[in-house]
């Protein structure tokens, strides 16, 4: 079975807000679907968090070195695409866009196989999995609210993020992670993500040390993204003086970019994301490391139904990654495909057992968003 064609489709019209200093209009393409097909007629699919527009630019340089191969052989192609493309760079928008290609290469293994995913990349180790709630923060009146709602829909694991926290004071910093508390009750899994990525921020050690003390007293189970990325020093320092878990990495890309942070005991969770990675390859390899140095792997998931199946397939094959992150209120996580997701009574999702990720777009909900022909036709 060899590879025909690979083809990319941005979604626009419902793009969720991600709380950046420069925000996302619904109609910004950061979520781009890619297809690989192959000349027995099945199709694999990916999810990539970049533009389409690099994700086109990306594949033209890629294109031409999957072409003819082998449809069957993710980890051997995905590594010939990062040796080969070096000199463009290691990490961004070429690394973003094998991520894409990997995935689908998974699913089309799967496929052939007939096997879901996370069989193939080293047996099952769970067959459901918590999804952790990922909202925005807002003023804690809002916030009460929408975590109450959800809480209703029988969610469990919650985590806030972005928005207001660390860029107003401290107080109201409190203010909204006591509503948040208050709202979803003791029992239930509450995080807190700061968004040290953004562009706009500015905190740093004695800040992140500050606040992680006030979480430990609501019971946060871990505090993501305190600092800036290229902070390695001070994470090493915040872990170890830190009452609560400190989690980031969801801007690494390669598994080469995360062997530092491991090495340094820099976190208590590290967080890859399938679509800006490596895809599931780099993925698994990460997990392996973090397994080795005492660090649990929870993905970070802000993307698109394929990249939550990717995930849970994930989960299913690592022993320590027991949630996946469930943007909420998203349809490109919750339309996309033909069977839509469910919480079971337990607040858990199951591992989609079919061959593949286990999951099949449905072109007329793909079409509200994209051109679903162009991507999904023969």
């Amino acid at each position: 079975m060899k590879i025909r064609d690979v083809r990319a489709a941005g979604l626009r019209g419902a793009t969720p807000a991600g709380g950046w200093q420069e925000e996302l209009d619904q109609d910004d393409v950061v979520h781009t679907l890619v297809a690989v097909h192959t000349d027995e007629g099945l199709v694999g699919v990916g999810s990539v968090f970049t533009s389409e527009a690099l994700v086109r630019g990306a594949l033209e340089l890629l294109r031409p070195l999957l072409i003819g191969e082998k449809a069957t052989e993710p980890e051997r192609l995905s590594e010939r695409l990062h040796r080969t493309t070096f000199w463009m760079g290691r990490g961004g928008t070429v690394t973003h866009t094998i991520s894409g290609i990997d995935t689908a290469l998974w699913d089309v293994l799967g496929q052939a196989t007939g096997q879901p995913v996370g069989r193939l990349l080293g047996g099952r180790y769970r067959e459901r999995v918590r999804p952790y709630a990922s909202l925005l923060m807002d003023q804690p009146e809002i916030l009460a609210e929408h975590l109450q709602e959800l809480a209703g829909q029988g969610w469990k694991a919650f985590k806030i993020g972005w928005g207001l926290f660390g860029r107003v004071s401290e107080r109201l910093d409190e203010r909204i992670v006591a509503a948040a508390r208050e709202a979803v009750g003791p029992e239930a899994l509450l995080m807190v993500d700061a968004g040290g990525s953004d562009s706009a921020w500015s905190n740093g050690y004695k800040w992140a040390l500050r606040t992680a003390r006030m979480l430990d007293r609501y019971d946060i189970a871990w505090f993501e993204e305190p600092l800036g990325p290229d902070a390695l020093d001070d994470y090493v320092n915040l872990r170890r003086e830190a009452p609560v878990a400190i989690s980031g990495g969801e801007v690494l890309t390669r598994r080469q970019s995360f062997h530092p942070w491991l090495e340094s005991g820099a976190l208590d969770i590290v967080q890859p994301d399938v679509t800006k990675v490596g895809g599931l390859s780099e993925q698994r390899r990460i997990g392996w490391a973090a397994q080795d140095h005492g660090v649990r792997l929870i993905p970070h998931g802000w993307n698109t139904a394929v990249g939550l199946a990717a995930d849970l397939q994930l989960a299913s094959a690592l022993p320590d990654t027991d949630l996946v992150e469930y943007v909420t209120g998203s349809p490109y996580v919750d339309s996309l495909t033909t069977t839509p997701w469910r919480l079971d009574a337990d607040g858990t999702l199951a591992v989609p057992d079919e061959p593949g990720l286990g999951v099949r777009l449905d072109p007329d909900s793909l079409a509200r968003y994209t051109d679903a022909a162009a991507l999904l036709r023969p």
